[in-house]
């Protein structure tokens, strides 16, 4: 698994980043400053981010939060301060294993896969809220152009609807694409 580590003043970061190397992670890049993460993770694509740090400043959690919205990726973070606030922000920024003061060479693998998996099932969970938001916007604008239909042609529910398939049909459209051009025209013709 490729990694990008960002060590900042943990007195732990030596050991994490050999135990890395040693289990198999190949280390892409190692990082000191937050201000250069989101850029190296660009660049570089990891598999997984480990930070490893005494507290988390603001400046590293804006930088996390930047990648999980443009290039979303598994974060670890190893850190002393285990306040709830601070751990809150954490997750909000996308860290997906957030671990005090209980760094073990033999608890690396399960907390980084515990990570990927939380990863992995929050990125699934954001891409079936995607999926449904789609879904209903469509549904939405196909009951206003069958609105429009019913309306101007002076047809039933169901009728109208057949229209909009026909007509999706006929010029080899899908419905929901149909149907925002006759919400679109009969806009346009007030």
């Amino acid at each position: 698994m490729q990694t990008v580590v960002l060590l900042q003043d943990a007195p732990h970061a030596a050991a994490i980043r050999a135990a890395l190397c040693e289990l198999g992670y190949h280390v892409l890049a190692e990082l000191d400053r937050p201000a250069t993460l989101h850029h190296e993770v660009e660049r570089l694509a990891p598999d997984l981010i480990i930070v490893a740090t005494e507290t988390p400043g603001a400046e590293t959690l804006a930088s996390l939060a930047s990648i999980a919205s443009s290039c979303p990726r598994p974060v670890v973070m190893f850190a002393r301060e285990g306040g709830r606030e601070l751990i809150r922000k954490a997750v909000d920024a996308g860290v997906a294993a957030y671990v005090v003061d209980g760094w073990a060479r033999e608890r690396l693998v399960p907390i980084i896969e515990a990570a990927v998996a939380r990863f992995d099932a929050h990125e699934a969970i954001k891409r079936d809220l995607a999926s449904t938001r789609a879904k209903l916007s469509e549904r939405k604008v196909i009951e206003k152009a069958k609105g429009i239909v019913m309306e101007q042609r002076r047809l039933s529910e169901n009728e109208a609807y057949g229209a909009l398939r026909k007509m999706a049909m006929d010029q080899n459209l899908a419905l929901a694409e149909l149907a925002r051009r006759v919400v679109a025209v009969a806009h346009l013709l007030g």
